[in-house]
């Protein structure tokens, strides 16, 4: 009964519009002031204090403020250019050369709203700029953009470790195969569509003698000019990963790398940004990481009362006794965070769930590690699903345009997503096979 309690609480909380973390707290609460059951409040305040106070969880604002410094130093652009040389001729190459860019830049900044950002503020006005129609760039975007999040170094990954042990390393890892064929996808579904025609005015979806003569002006350039400005940039990912996977440094100890490798590109190398601007970094870095580092202090004690009530235990029993198959379980469960990623941050979705539903699924034989992947890829897609997709009002900003005209451009997309996310529930190979293989 406590433990019903505490989700019921926790349910109601959530549907008046109550912020999570005082959702979680009134949850805790709920069992002592109604029950006398569960703990007692000391217990709650200490264990609030050790999820705050933990060396981890110092990744998550670290990878934060790298992420703001690589952005306002122009990243983005010099990413794009680089790969708009090498594909942006061919067929759907432009859009391409987008995802791409996301795909590298997640690998900067760890996020999918940061990267919808930084990515769409300068690919959105290019694309437009050759004839692309607006509101399907802003969509490509917004889907895009959820790469961020699923491509190392990633922050939900960094939570989902901090939520339930499994290691930060692997499930790096775990994200870059997943995180590559679901960009291929996307690649796939805009090549067709840039094949097409467009059907209200019959011309060709591609002004090729626009994109030709954009191309030739990135491409005077030259490539060594082009590498050269590129080269750093692509350099983050391998040197963070890189770092973590030959032992030289710990994830936590890879997002202090990233901050100071940021800075030491940004402000003495391409000399994108000034000293004086730091402050500035600092305080949005601040102001991102604020509302995430209230919920993760509370997650911990939230957690503990779920354990003291026996809620985890019978939530366990609940999955053990109804489903026969990891593949069961991972359907239903694909379904319920696709659900959940439309109406909830990634960020505490994954807090309230992993340490909730791992123990039970890992019982029928689903792997950690690919158990993580497949929460944090449901998630991403929610990133650009409405109501309440994030990555919808990035883009739709971007563009001036309204979220559900977004959404309406975005959904071809989200069918692409969801195809290579169907292969990554079902086949956990894709998660699992580079863990093996270097760890």
């Amino acid at each position: 009964m406590a433990a019903l309690l505490v989700f019921i609480v926790f349910l109601v909380a959530i549907v008046l519009s109550i912020p999570i973390g005082v959702s979680m707290i009134l949850g805790s609460v709920a069992p002592i002031l109604l029950m006398a059951r569960g703990g007692v409040i000391p217990q709650i305040i200490d264990n609030t204090l050790s999820g705050a106070n933990s060396t981890p969880i110092l990744a998550v604002p670290l990878f934060i403020l790298g992420g703001v410094i690589m952005a306002e130093g122009g990243i983005s652009k010099k990413l794009f250019n680089f790969f708009a040389y090498f594909v942006g001729r061919f067929t759907g190459g432009v859009p391409c050369a987008v995802v791409l860019t996301c795909l590298f830049y997640g690998a900067i900044s760890g996020s999918g709203p940061a990267t919808t950002a930084a990515v769409g503020a300068m690919c959105v006005p290019f694309m437009v700029s050759l004839g692309y129609n607006k509101t399907w760039a802003a969509g490509l975007i917004a889907v895009a953009g959820g790469l961020g999040v699923i491509i190392p170094p990633s922050i939900p990954f960094v939570l989902y470790s901090l939520a339930t042990g499994v290691s930060t390393g692997k499930l790096f890892l775990g994200g870059v195969i997943p995180g590559v064929l679901i960009g291929v996808f996307l690649m796939l579904y805009a090549v067709i569509y840039c094949s097409g025609t467009d059907k209200t005015t019959g011309k060709k979806i591609e002004d090729k003698e626009k994109i030709n003569a954009r191309l030739n002006e990135i491409s005077q350039e030259g490539f060594w000019r082009l590498f050269r400005e590129s080269f750093w940039s692509l350099m983050c990912p391998i040197i963070i990963l890189g770092g973590i996977y030959t032992g030289f440094f710990t994830p936590t100890e890879a997002a202090v790398v990233s901050v100071f490798y940021a800075l030491i590109v940004c402000l003495f190398i391409d000399r994108s940004i000034k000293i004086s601007e730091l402050p500035q970094f600092l305080m949005s870095s601040v102001k991102t990481y604020g509302g995430l580092a209230f919920v993760l202090a509370f997650a911990t004690a939230f957690g503990r009362v779920l354990s003291l009530t026996h809620a985890t235990a019978a939530v366990q029993d609940f999955i053990v006794g109804n489903f026969n198959s990891a593949y069961s379980v991972l359907s239903v469960c694909t379904i319920i965070f696709l659900i959940l990623g439309m109406i909830m941050d990634t960020g505490p979705a994954i807090i309230i769930l992993a340490p909730v539903l791992l123990p039970a699924v890992v019982k029928l034989g689903v792997d950690p590690i690919h158990f993580g992947v497949v929460l944090v890829c449901c998630l991403s897609i929610g990133l650009a699903t409405p109501p309440f997709g994030l990555d919808l009002f990035v883009a739709g900003n971007i563009s001036e345009d309204q979220p559900m005209a977004v959404a309406k451009k975005a959904v071809p997309f989200i069918i692409a997503f969801l195809v290579a996310l169907a292969l990554i529930v079902y086949v956990p190979a894709i998660s699992t096979w580079l863990v093996d293989l270097i760890m």
